[in-house]
């Protein structure tokens, strides 16, 4: 865990560069065994695309491997202000978007289609997409991260008051005990 001085000052930084003031845009990426194959393929596509990728693995194939590892730390960059979005790839992009969503500040979701992967920037900021091998060709998963990393958030009224409310439950929440917990 990083100091709340350090994570403060990487989310002024990562508004800044949603602001336009930086050009650098950096996107954390990680992956399970089961989305291997397409985070190779995306981590090209984004640096072709002129991003800067922050890899956080897995660095080779391990059957072995378990995805809440991955998913925290991508979500634990773009949550900290380290990288402005996150990509997560797994089988379904389900177990993925759980795990991300643990994060505060994590805004994850699986999205399998470019109108979805725009949609959730635009409209509820989301910062971190989950996307499953298993379910997704790859020209579609191409389209569907290209779409995340173009769009913008709103800043609508209805956006922001949306948002709002989904911020401050997360923060009422993490006062609480655990779901199920005794």
């Amino acid at each position: 865990m990083r100091p709340a001085a350090e994570i403060s000052a990487g989310k002024q930084e990562a508004a800044r560069r949603r602001r336009g003031e930086f050009d650098a845009v950096r996107i954390a990426i990680g992956t399970d065994h089961a989305g291997w194959p397409l985070k190779v393929e995306a981590v090209k596509w984004l640096a072709d695309w002129g991003f800067e990728v922050d890899d956080v693995g897995a660095h080779g194939y391990d059957a072995d491997d378990d995805y809440p590892d991955y998913s925290f730390a991508v979500a634990e960059a773009v949550a900290s202000g380290r990288a402005d979005r996150g990509v997560i790839c797994c089988g379904s992009g389900v177990g993925a978007t759980i795990a991300a969503n643990k994060v505060p500040g994590a805004r994850a979701a699986a999205c399998h289609d470019s109108y979805s992967a725009h949609q959730g920037v635009e409209h509820d900021d989301m910062n971190v997409l989950c996307l499953g091998a298993r379910v997704i060709g790859l020209e579609a998963a191409r389209e569907a991260l290209r779409a995340f990393v173009g769009a913008r958030f709103s800043g609508e009224e209805r956006h922001e008051r949306r948002l709002a409310k989904v911020k401050a439950a997360e923060a009422a929440y993490l006062g609480a005990a655990p779901h199920g917990a005794e």
